[in-house]
């Protein structure tokens, strides 16, 4: 079975257009911490220019801090967020036929929804009221997401990073310690190949923000795509 690249994009003003066409799956900023109308309609023509699935790339709405940090919320205040971004998206999407294939929250959300249920179901709701439930979840193998997707009807691909150093758990180390970021092209690629050979993923990741991500993107998309 492939194991599909997915790149989180229209995060930037800059971005390169050979990370959309890298990528099988591009994970949309849609408000949350990033991205606005103008960003999400440029993101999704360009995944029309490439063949490249779109999918939304919900967060808390923490501009300031890049959604990096966690906020306490309400579950229906959490929910109305998530779905807000995702409608944003599908939206602009439908003015162009296309459709929103997948969806990934975004850095402290991504981690609290595996290790909180609460939060894990609050974004699948806010997900399905706005997508139904014809998209698939990305997310990490281990923790609450998981379950809850697969309790939703939803399918469910579990996700590994390429470009980032991960914990024994399976989380990833945080950005501010030495040697979380993963830059080396063959590092990254090599990564990957690890990660499919384990056989615990589906989709492995790729952060557009990354320095030298198109050169990081090329050297994974190659390693999912060889022998």
């Amino acid at each position: 079975m492939r194991v599909d690249l997915n790149v989180d994009l229209g995060e930037l003003p800059d971005e390169p257009d050979a990370l959309y066409a890298l990528a099988h799956i591009a994970s949309i900023a849609c408000g949350g911490h990033a991205g606005d109308a103008s960003s999400i309609r440029l993101a999704l023509l360009r995944c029309q220019a490439h063949g490249t699935r779109a999918g939304a790339h919900p967060s808390y709405p923490d501009r300031a801090r890049f959604g990096r940090t966690r906020m306490v919320m309400s579950g229906e205040d959490l929910r109305r967020a998530v779905r807000e971004q995702c409608a944003a998206l599908a939206a602009a999407a439908r003015e162009l036929s296309l459709t929103v294939a997948s969806v990934k929250a975004h850095g402290a959300l991504y981690h609290d929804a595996a290790a909180d249920r609460a939060i894990a179901d609050a974004v699948i709701l806010g997900a399905k009221d706005a997508l139904g439930a014809s998209f698939t979840l990305l997310g990490p193998a281990a923790g609450h997401l998981q379950g809850a997707a697969r309790e939703a009807g939803l399918r469910y691909a579990r996700e590994g990073f390429a470009d980032r150093a991960t914990r024994a758990d399976g989380t990833l180390v945080p950005r501010a310690e030495a040697g979380a970021l993963i830059v080396d092209p063959g590092a990254a690629a090599a990564r990957a190949r690890e990660l499919v050979a384990a056989g615990h993923v589906e989709t492995v990741c790729v952060h557009g923000d990354t320095q030298g991500a198109v050169a990081i993107a090329r050297a994974v998309r190659g390693a999912l795509d060889g022998p």
